[in-house]
């Protein structure tokens, strides 16, 4: 009974020691399998390119190259500013701008005689034509004689040859200036004088600006017109107020030289 049960006994261990050497064989297979796994996946750096420069060789990294996206400086500037640094923007200004002016002047003569005023600018207008003239339109009064004022109330022209009298003097009948009417002293002098303004006198002088004025306008709508024709915009267009700004602002200003002559004639 005895030899039984050691037998047994015997029998029991070993097969729980050959159940063990198993599971520790599982485990060690599963660790191979494992390792052998990784080892599959591993990435490995690609080796360095060898380019020669200047006889030498120099170990060079094969990094693809990017392409840098750029943004254009045109798009980050606002379209109103991109127009009106424009070139045929900054013409048509130009041009508009010389309509002004041009009014501007004008005004500022009539303004002068509403005033009463008596000035060399009044004659401004007159255009002398002599005869073998470059300029089929005239010269100015002051390339051919002098003007000045006599007690504040008369204009004495002094022509510098006395052959121009009669040309100087004739000019001076064709500008149609208001209340201005050539008197000869002698071979070489003429005497204007300059009576005060009357209400009815400072009456046309405000009409005559008023149709300079519409002048002025007519002639930087066609500039206007001309540019908006060029750049192909119309009032549906986007950038048409930008345009239209420039026309505005520069009618507002005819406005306001007219408002003044109005305010200081009374």
């Amino acid at each position: 009974m005895a030899a039984a049960a050691a037998l047994v006994r015997f029998r029991l261990a070993a097969s729980s020691s050959l159940s063990a050497s198993r599971a520790q064989c599982s485990q060690t297979a599963a660790r191979r399998a494992a390792l052998a796994a990784v080892q599959q996946v591993r990435c490995y750096a690609k080796p360095a390119k060898k380019q020669k420069l200047k006889g030498k060789d120099k170990e060079v990294e094969d990094v693809p190259a990017k392409k840098a996206k750029g943004v254009s400086t045109d798009a980050l500037i606002p379209a109103s500013q991109r127009i009106v640094s424009s070139e045929e923007y900054k013409k048509t200004e130009g041009k508009m701008l010389t309509v002004l002016e041009w009014f501007r002047k004008e005004v500022a003569a009539l303004e002068t005689r509403a005033t009463g005023r008596v000035t060399p600018a009044l004659l401004a207008p007159v255009r002398v034509k002599v005869p073998g003239g470059a300029d089929s339109r005239g010269v100015r009064l002051e390339e051919v004689a002098t003007v000045g004022v006599k007690e504040g109330t008369t204009l004495l022209v002094t022509v510098f040859e006395e052959h121009t009298l009669k040309h100087v003097e004739q000019a001076i009948y064709e500008a149609k200036i208001p209340s201005i009417t050539p008197q000869r002293l002698d071979s070489r002098t003429i005497k204007i004088p300059i009576p005060k303004p009357t209400v009815g006198t400072r009456n046309a002088l405000y009409t005559t600006a008023t149709r300079l004025a519409e002048d002025a306008r007519v002639q930087m709508r066609k500039h206007h017109q001309a540019l908006l024709k060029r750049e192909e915009i119309t009032k549906h267009s986007p950038d048409y107020g930008t345009y239209q700004g420039l026309l505005d602002k520069l009618l507002g200003d005819v406005d306001k030289i007219l408002a003044h002559l109005k305010k200081t004639t009374g």
